[in-house]
C-alpha cells in the first residue's frame, strides 16, 4: 500500500509539473528510451523499497539492517566476481553454437544506456536482494525452521513474479531465487547476492542484450538473437548456480 501511494504521489507530481512526455508509456516498457526507461525503473524500485523499509519500521519495529544481515564488502566483490566469469563463459559458448546469432550493436544511445543502467539498476537490484532475500527469506525461514524449504518457497514467489518476461526466464529467476535465498541464509546477509544479481542484470543491459530477455532492443555493446538456445542457455544457469550454490555451502562457517 505504502508502494503504491508513493508510486501515485510521485506520478500526480510529474503530471501538475507538466512533467510528463507524450507516448510515456511506451517509454516506461520499452528498453530503447534509456532514460526514460531506466529512471522510472529506479524510482520504481526506490519507491517500493522505501515503503518496505516504513512498513517493517511501523510494524516489525525492525530497520534496513536487519534486513541486510551480515554485510561484507569483499563477499560482495565475490559474488559480482564470480558470476562475471559465468556469464563471460556461458556467452562464449553460446558464441561457439551460434556465432551467426551475435552482432555489435552499440550506437550513440550507448553511453547513455550505461549510464542509466549503472545508477539505476543497483536500486533495483539492491530493493531485490532486500525483499526477497532479505525480507522474504527471513520469514519463511523463521515460519518454517528449515533452510531448504524457505529458499524453496521464496524461489517459488522470485519466479512468479518473473512470469510477465515468458516461462524460460521464470524458470531461470526461480532457481535464481533458491540458490541466493540459500546462499543468503549461508552466509548470514546479502552483500554477496546482491554482488551476484547486479552484475548479471548489469551485464544483460549492457554488455550482452538478449532479444528474448526484458532488456530486449537496449543499444548495448552487443546482441544476441539466439532463441533457439533459449532453454540451452537456462540449463546452464541452472547448473552454473547449482556450482556457485555448492561451493558456498561447502564453505567452513
Amino acid at each position: 500500500m505504502l508502494f503504491l501511494v508513493n508510486v501515485v504521489a510521485a506520478v500526480l507530481a510529474l503530471g501538475l509539473l507538466h512533467a510528463l512526455p507524450p507516448g510515456i508509456a511506451d517509454e516506461l516498457t520499452r528498453p530503447t528510451h534509456p532514460l526514460t526507461f531506466f529512471v522510472a525503473a529506479g524510482l520504481n524500485f526506490a519507491a517500493l523499497l522505501a515503503g518496505l523499509l516504513i512498513a517493517i519500521a511501523l510494524i516489525h519495529k525492525k530497520s534496513l539492517a536487519d534486513l541486510m544481515g551480515r554485510w561484507s564488502w569483499p563477499a560482495f566483490a565475490v559474488g559480482a566476481v564470480a558470476w562475471l566469469a559465468v556469464l563471460l563463459a556461458a556467452t562464449a559458448i553460446d558464441l561457439a553454437i551460434e556465432p551467426s546469432g551475435f552482432r555489435f550493436s552499440a550506437t550513440s544511445a550507448t553511453a547513455l544506456l550505461a549510464i542509466c543502467a549503472v545508477l539505476a539498476l543497483p536500486i533495483q537490484t539492491f530493493a531485490e536482494e532486500v525483499i526477497f532475500r532479505g525480507y522474504l527469506t527471513q520469514g519463511l525461514l523463521l515460519a518454517t525452521r528449515r533452510p531448504a524449504i524457505a529458499a524453496v518457497l521464496a524461489g517459488l514467489i522470485f519466479g512468479a513474479v518473473h512470469i510477465p518476461n515468458g516461462v524460460p526466464q521464470a524458470v531461470g529467476a526461480t532457481a535464481f531465487g533458491i540458490a541466493t535465498s540459500l546462499i543468503a541464509i549461508r552466509l548470514g546477509g546479502i552483500a554477496f547476492t546482491f554482488g551476484l544479481h547486479l552484475v548479471n542484470n548489469l551485464f544483460s543491459a549492457i554488455a550482452v542484450v538478449s532479444s528474448g530477455d526484458v532488456f530486449a532492443g537496449a543499444p548495448g555493446l552487443v546482441t544476441q538473437a539466439t532463441p533457439r538456445l533459449t532453454w540451452w542457455d537456462v540449463a546452464v544457469e541452472l547448473f552454473a548456480l547449482a556450482l556457485v550454490t555448492w561451493l558456498v555451502l561447502r564453505r567452513p562457517r
